[in-house]
């Protein structure tokens, strides 16, 4: 195993398409719930102990080596809103054209040809790091971070924010960043009807919204 892959695989230069998504802070940043660095470290922290986590415990139980139709199961029945499970199955379909070229495996080749239009992000992201030869931790990192890391980027952009206060929002946060990883990884040993399915109705709600929104910088 090589941690390395790691860095590779959580690199926002992996062409796996999370430029394109916000995580929901655009809606955020128009509805005024993110304004400066205070407002959107409270956003990474509810985002990161909700739906990160919920993510975080899926990728972790695909490179632990659940069965993957379970989990994508379990992760459209976690995934309340239409266009988040839309946005999930995109990302999904993105990462796994990425990972294939970079791990290829039968283990990533099966999961293509068993979801053509594309599982859920979590559930590719996990197989990919364990054909990476990567451990279900690592998988719950590189989701944890993820989950924060995309949002603080997207503000940089939407706002103007310094990306230096961007930064240390992230190193801010490294310390939960861990134990949602650590949380994942544990859970990811018992059985896939026992995962985490921590919720953020309202980032169900915006998003539904902003998927209907005729302008707009990213696709989620």
């Amino acid at each position: 195993m090589t941690r390395s892959a790691l860095l590779v695989l959580a690199d926002g230069r992996f062409p796996a398409g999370g430029h394109a998504h916000s995580g929901g802070a655009e809606a955020a940043v128009a509805a005024g719930r993110i304004r400066d660095a205070a407002t959107l470290e409270a956003f990474c922290r509810g985002r990161l102990h909700t739906t990160g986590l919920t993510s975080a415990a899926l990728a972790a139980a695909a490179a632990h080596g659940h069965d993957p139709a379970k989990l994508d199961e379990a992760a459209d029945a976690r995934t309340p809103s239409p266009a988040l499970r839309a946005a999930a199955r995109r990302l999904g379909r993105q990462l796994m054209r990425a990972a294939r070229a970079a791990w290829p495996g039968p283990e990533l080749d099966a999961l293509a040809q068993a979801f053509p239009k594309g599982a859920h992000q979590p559930v590719v992201l996990g197989t990919a790091a364990r054909s990476a030869g990567l451990a279900p931790l690592d998988a719950g990192y590189a989701v944890a971070y993820e989950t924060v890391g995309g949002p603080a980027t997207a503000v940089v952009r939407l706002l103007g924010l310094d990306p230096f206060q961007a930064t240390a929002v992230l190193a801010r946060l490294a310390p939960e960043m861990d134990a949602v990883a650590e949380r994942a990884a544990a859970a990811a040993r018992g059985p896939v009807d026992e995962l985490p399915a921590a919720s953020a109705p309202l980032l169900d709600i915006t998003a539904e919204a902003h998927a209907g929104w005729p302008v707009r910088l990213f696709a989620s």
